[in-house]
């Protein structure tokens, strides 16, 4: 079960504390749409994806069960593992989960590659505002990883922006954490960038008739401190995911593990798909068009 934990900081909080951390990037975004797709290495048997980060990557919703549902449904077999600290970067969810971190990182595969997939995501300030402790984060974890996974494909996630999508800040935050994400995936072997910060946007936008407001709810994120994925936007993410890897569109199950509500007691639960996620057509489509 999923577990959730209070935050100790607000949005609000946290783009007054970073303004003077970065300069407008309305002039120098990275626009780049011919990414870098890593390839993962041959495998003998079914694929291990493993998934490193905070609450972007499991809260209200969880990327790692929502996969594994989805791969389910798309009859392929596959193993999902993960490290996972809400509220902290990837250096402290590293040292917070070390025992299980080093036992997995020590495990052997016989064709060379315990891990065929990896997606890494770092905390949204440190990705915000902090480049170089985002550099060195990624490059430690990914030089553990390469000790039994050399050739493993690397996801870096496109975090999304902290602020409102009605808020000034959006953008410009939106703009800097994709710049930095880019070049992180710059400096990493067989490493491309999953956008799921793009995604967002283009959800928020409008893109594929896609509708974020209904009744006033923002469908894609919830949060009263911090904003979190809940059902629109971790289907959104996994939909990513999958597209990414598998470079198609999955066949999108009857039913998911989905959140029953965004109360603090609430929990998830299987839910039909038609009826807990506003759009999945559209959202399916932008996923497909961001991977």
């Amino acid at each position: 079960m999923m577990k959730k934990y209070i935050l100790i900081f607000s949005t609000a909080a946290f783009l007054f504390s970073s303004c003077n951390k970065y300069t407008s990037t309305e002039n120098n975004t990275v626009f780049e749409k011919n990414l870098p797709h890593p390839k993962p290495p041959q495998s003998s048997g079914p694929p291990r994806i493993l998934f490193i980060g905070n609450s972007q990557t499991e809260y209200f919703v969880s990327a790692p069960l929502m996969f594994k549902e989805f791969c389910n449904a798309n009859n392929l077999s596959i193993n999902v593992d993960q490290l996972i600290t809400v509220g902290v970067s990837l250096k402290k969810v590293y040292e917070t989960n070390k025992t299980e971190a080093n036992q997995i990182f020590s495990n052997r595969d016989k064709d060379g590659n315990y891990y065929d997939y990896v997606v890494i995501q770092e905390s949204t300030e440190i990705a915000l505002s902090e480049i170089e402790n985002y550099m060195a984060n990624v490059k430690m974890i990914v030089e553990k990883i390469h000790e039994n996974s050399p050739d493993v494909a690397v996801y870096i996630y496109q975090g999304i922006s902290p602020a409102a999508y009605t808020d000034p800040d959006f953008m410009e935050s939106h703009n800097l954490i994709r710049k930095n994400a880019i070049s992180v995936v710059g400096f990493i072997k067989n490493a491309g960038l999953l956008r799921v910060g793009d995604a967002v946007k283009d959800a928020y936008d409008g893109e594929s008739g896609y509708k974020y407001l209904v009744a006033g709810k923002d469908n894609l994120r919830y949060g009263k401190h911090t904003l979190h994925l809940i059902n629109d936007g971790g289907f959104l993410q996994t939909v990513l995911l999958y597209a990414a890897i598998f470079d198609k569109k999955p066949i999108i199950p009857k039913k998911l593990l989905l959140i029953t509500g965004t109360g603090y007691f609430d929990n998830l639960r299987k839910q039909e798909v038609v009826k807990a996620i506003s759009n999945p057509g559209a959202l399916q489509e932008i996923a497909f068009n961001n991977r």
